[in-house]
């Protein structure tokens, strides 16, 4: 996902003005915590009652010997149990889900996981430095057999966006028995290559547009990777970053997760806390960075399918492309989602969850744009 920091610093400026102003500190405090009850909202039947069979809850597991939380829902326990591995490093991604993803919750249990350090698992800053992504792979491996065990099914779907999909596809080679397939979100495959390809389109943009005063933040690359906030701005205003419709972090990320009822207000704060922190353990960037993922996964023994949206420029789908044609798998999928940026399961829905019942749980590939 990209940077959140200078959200973070407009939001300290925030608290310190309201710090002068009681009154208003006192009214924002209530107002968040009326906001934040740390609970999902249960499946209701026209009656308003709780369907039966249907899951929606926030439940905390020890996973590697650590306390990690999760968010299930579903409307049928029945339904194939989908484990989503979230982006960042860092950023969980259930305020987006309980938005835009109700409908796959139609057919699938899904489990959306906050990994070690993120959102609802955080512990502390010092705890996050020593997170290594072997240890991230492993645990969701242990979140998968977590699942199977407590559903009773013999092998789940694993699906990763972005940073996730570094470890989710890692995770599929290491332990294919326990997946029906792996579907891979944004896929990284030479993230180096990604960066430099989403500069040069921002050069051609503005300079088509005229746009000099942009085109003189961006001069130079050096400052543009040593500049996230420039980096954020840019895509988002080029529509080109977490969604090809999202124009502001602040608003389609930041409020949205401070809306959120599903976290207490502690929470939320630790969301911040945890994707702070986690950009700080530069060994996971550089990891996922420096990849080529051909040469770490070249192939896998399960059936991938690769989402990608034409205007992703966050993590190139033309690279994504690029690897999977020289990924070796017996059934395997591109599809291109062509109202999409980096987001295609929260900006096309309906799509992706047709994808998912016409071909992932058959095993095939027919609506493929590549195969």
């Amino acid at each position: 996902m990209p940077y959140i920091e200078n959200y973070m610093k407009v939001c300290e400026i925030m608290m310190e003005i309201l710090c002068a102003l009681p009154a208003g500190l006192l009214f924002l405090t209530a107002f968040l915590l009326i906001r934040s009850p740390g609970k999902t909202h249960p499946f209701l039947d026209a009656n308003k009652k709780e369907i039966a069979g249907s899951i929606s809850e926030k439940t905390f597991v020890e996973i590697n010997g650590i306390r990690q939380g999760m968010f299930i829902r579903g409307k049928n326990t029945n339904n194939p149990m989908v484990l989503f591995v979230h982006g960042g490093p860092g950023m969980p991604e259930y305020f987006l889900a309980e938005k835009y993803m109700m409908i796959f919750e139609e057919r699938f249990t899904v489990c959306y996981w906050d990994q070690r350090g993120s959102g609802i698992s955080y512990r502390s800053n010092s705890a996050c430095k020593s997170i290594t992504t072997e240890q991230l792979i492993a645990d969701a491996i242990a979140v998968t057999n977590y699942l199977r065990k407590r559903f009773g099914q013999e092998k789940i779907y694993l699906m990763a966006h972005s940073w996730g999909t570094f470890l989710g596809i890692q995770a599929a080679a290491h332990a294919p028995e326990l997946y029906h397939a792996y579907i891979g979100i944004a896929q990284v495959s030479q993230q180096q290559e990604s960066e430099k390809m989403a500069y040069q389109y921002m050069l051609s943009q503005y300079k088509a547009s005229g746009n000099q005063a942009k085109l003189k933040k961006l001069k130079d690359y050096s400052d543009y990777l040593a500049n996230p906030s420039l980096r954020d701005e840019a895509m988002h205003e080029l529509g080109i970053g977490t969604m090809h419709n999202m124009r502001s972090v602040f608003t389609g990320i930041f409020l949205l997760v401070m809306q959120c009822r599903a976290y207490t207000l502690t929470e939320k704060i630790n969301i911040w806390r945890g994707k702070a922190a986690l950009n700080n353990v530069t060994d996971l960037r550089r990891q996922m960075s420096e990849a080529d993922m051909i040469r770490k996964v070249s192939k896998l023994k399960i059936p991938a399918y690769f989402f990608s949206g034409v205007y992703d420029y966050t993590v190139s789908y033309i690279l994504a492309e690029s690897y999977f044609k020289q990924l070796q798998v017996h059934v395997k999928g591109f599809y291109l989602f062509r109202q999409s940026a980096h987001s295609p399961v929260f900006e096309e829905p309906e799509k992706a969850v047709c994808i998912m019942l016409e071909d992932v749980l058959a095993g095939k590939n027919s609506l493929s744009d590549i195969k």
